[in-house]
């Protein structure tokens, strides 16, 4: 028996032993290797083998998380998290650096983070230091902040976060960062009257322009709480730096005024010694745990960045410790050239947030949620979907692939990845298929780089399952089969059918579910608001459900699931995303067996898309042209003109400005010419127009 059937069985046995019915055996799993160090979620970079996840969190954030290499990753020691802000205008590549080539952004070779984190890891060695980049989708954290009024919040329940995805690792949290990355701290400081204990180290890499003497008691109390907390700032004068011979700060608007302001109140606390020479100013307090850096600046040069460059990262990351000045200079040559990354790292198309330590069990959740509304029981999977309360083992996308032939009959082959099974709440051994109503589901496909099937793909995935199971069904009893308990009843009995094949978690599921799709009827006009679902193969591969959008879109039975897919999908290997190809008149039948284009491939609908093109004509003025006249519409930006001989098969389009009159040339004058278009706007695309044909033979022939 394997170990899965073994544990599967297990957790069987004790069910019988539980009072209530869904409090455990919601499901069961074979776990990550014993002993293995590697951290879950997480991916090997291709520089030099570190542990590497991104992913969206909180309101417009990114974050992207740089651990140890397997090899390398301390078991026996906890984590310190060090949470780098971005400066004001960098991406989070550009702040990690990388060997710069010839025509690359200069960016990538002004702060080098990464190649620091190396060096620091090298030098210390009493915790595994995790770099966590935290990037604005303003990129920039004071523009950030204005437009969250509870920024405070938000910023301390991120930190919250990340401190439980590594709950088991004694974590303990550094805040630092560059520039604007600065006011990502303060508002951490806003959002708590006592700086925690997890609070070891704070880092200002001439970025404290937030600072004023509000926050001066929160730094003494903090300080003087344990001997292990340390306060390390770099600062140089910018009050006299120039740029096109104008100051780039007010006199006290810049770091060097704030760093003096911060000095002087904590000199009030402490007996500081302070070493001048023609460089810097140093000050340094309770046996250099606080370290405050000034650099002169006799040039009135911006050196802002360059202090960071210069083995700043690494001097604020060790001052106070044994390791500060050891194998470096601050301020001198670089100490970690040999430490820079040969190339940039692409982000995923798919971006599932780590699983909080602490987050619910996929039985915890299922009680939790028992006797919620529909609509806040929704809230609250939409909640633990937007932090990462995902099974690992559904994140291991299963790769397909297959060959479709287009509208035009053109085979093409289409690789696609897709969850391994339906979309669940909890971790790898007690997890919960969650039906969830359409809405709630696009919210979190969105959220994570994915997207729904449509049926034509619900097919192939059953095609290429590993496991085919026999849809398990329940008679209607009341509304029992749209409650709670029956969900979980069926997450049962599906995990005993998966103890009976023998599978093993990560194999291709089918038959367990309908499947919520993709498909032209989430815009039918006969039954707008609903949701559209397919599937539930039988053994023999016929589906239980043919295709509907009978239920209003806050039905949810039982029997609903949620299979998630990669928005990109490869075609003749080129990256596509499956909107795009669900709209295109000659792709769409790569992913689609309905008739026509999907104009809305998504169940949330934007307003702000074009509409279909309908005032338009097609004339030919000249022999061998054709004219394309449209009405004018302000809420287009461009049309693709698909173009045909026979009415039936078009060629690709050309896309052309939205203006009101365009002309095809060299077209044969023998042959008549169909046309339909699509309009296309920053939101997305219409549907298609009807089909117009022209004879472009001269003004006799027009056709409109």
């Amino acid at each position: 028996m394997s170990q899965m059937t073994s544990q599967r069985n297990i957790n069987q046995n004790l069910l019988s032993l539980l009072t209530l019915f869904i409090s455990l055996n919601l499901c069961s799993s074979q776990i990550m290797a014993q002993g293995s160090p590697q951290l879950p979620g997480f991916t090997t970079s291709p520089y030099f083998d570190e542990q590497v996840a991104t992913f969206h969190l909180n309101e417009q954030m990114t974050l992207h998380i740089n651990a140890p290499a397997v090899d390398s990753f301390m078991t026996d020691k906890p984590i310190g998290l060090a949470l780098f802000a971005l400066p004001n205008g960098n991406t989070i590549e550009q702040t990690v650096g990388k060997i710069l080539q010839a025509g690359d952004d200069w960016h990538y070779d002004i702060q080098h983070i990464g190649a620091q984190t190396r060096f620091v890891r090298e030098h210390m060695h009493d915790y595994n230091l995790v770099t966590v980049y935290l990037e604005a989708s303003q990129m920039s954290w004071p523009a950030w902040t204005t437009n969250f009024p509870n920024a405070e919040d938000i910023v301390r329940q991120t930190v919250e976060y990340l401190l439980a995805c590594f709950q088991d690792y004694s974590p303990f949290i550094v805040l630092t960062g560059h520039s604007g990355g600065g006011r990502f701290i303060f508002n951490y400081l806003d959002g708590v009257t006592t700086i925690p204990d997890y609070v070891k180290r704070i880092c200002f890499l001439d970025s404290n322009y937030g600072y004023d003497n509000s926050y001066g008691n929160q730094f003494v109390n903090w300080l003087n709480g344990a001997p292990d907390r340390y306060l390390s700032v770099i600062a140089y004068n910018d009050s006299v730096a120039l740029y096109n011979g104008e100051p780039i700060v007010s006199p006290t608007g810049g770091t060097w005024y704030r760093s003096r302001m911060m000095q002087q109140y904590l000199a009030q606390h402490y007996t500081f010694t302070t070493n001048e020479d023609d460089s810097f100013i140093r000050h340094y307090a309770l046996d250099n745990r606080i370290e405050i850096v000034l650099k002169k600046n006799p040039t009135q040069a911006i050196l802002h960045t360059v202090q960071v460059e210069r083995n700043g990262f690494i001097h604020t990351m060790v001052t106070g410790t044994p390791e500060e000045n050891v194998g470096y200079i601050y301020y001198g040559e670089r100490a970690y050239n040999d430490l820079i990354q040969a190339g940039v790292l692409t982000r995923p198309a798919v971006q599932i947030p780590l699983r909080r330590g602490d987050a619910f069990n996929g039985s915890q959740f299922m009680n939790a949620v028992t006797n919620m509304s529909f609509s806040s029981r929704e809230n609250a999977i939409l909640n633990e979907l937007y932090t990462g309360n995902v099974p690992y083992f559904l994140r291991e996308l299963k790769e397909v692939t297959d060959v479709f032939s287009d509208a035009a009959g053109n085979a093409h082959e289409v690789n696609y990845q897709v969850m391994p099974d339906y979309l669940s709440i909890g971790t790898d051994s007690n997890y919960c298929r969650i039906p969830m109503g359409p809405i709630t589901a696009q919210h979190a496909a969105d959220f994570f780089g994915m997207c729904m099937p449509t049926r034509k793909l619900v097919n192939n995935i059953w095609s290429h399952a590993d496991v085919h199971l026999a849809p398990v069904t329940y008679a209607p009893v009341g509304n029992q089969n749209e409650l709670v308990p029956k969900f979980v009843q069926h997450n049962t009995a599906i995990e005993n059918q998966l103890v009976s094949a023998g599978a093993s978690l990560g194999d291709l599921i089918g038959g367990t579910k309908k499947d919520v799709v993709l498909s032209n009827l989430i815009i039918d006009p006969s039954r707008p608001g609903h949701v559209t679902i397919y599937g539930w193969h039988q053994l023999n591969g016929d589906p239980i459900q043919p295709l509907t959008n009978i239920h209003i879109n806050s039905y949810v039975d039982y029997s609903h699931g949620i299979r998630l897919m990669n928005e990109k999908v490869t075609v003749d290997n080129t990256s596509m995303d499956v909107t795009t190809i669900l709209q295109n008149p000659i792709q769409y039948t790569l992913l689609s067996d309905e008739s026509g284009t999907m104009a809305q491939p998504t169940y949330i609908a934007n307003g702000s898309l074009p509409a279909r093109p309908r005032s338009f004509g097609v004339v030919s003025e000249n022999p061998g042209e054709a004219q394309i006249i449209i009405e004018p519409d302000a809420n287009v930006l461009q049309y693709q003109v698909y173009t045909s001989h026979d009415g039936l098969a078009f060629n690709e389009p050309i896309l052309i400005n939205a203006n009101t009159y365009t002309t095809l040339d060299s077209l044969a004058t023998d042959s008549i010419l169909y046309v339909k278009l699509v309009a296309v706007n920053l939101s997305g695309n219409s549907s298609e127009s009807e089909v117009l044909a022209c004879l472009p033979s001269g003004p006799d022939s027009t056709k409109v």
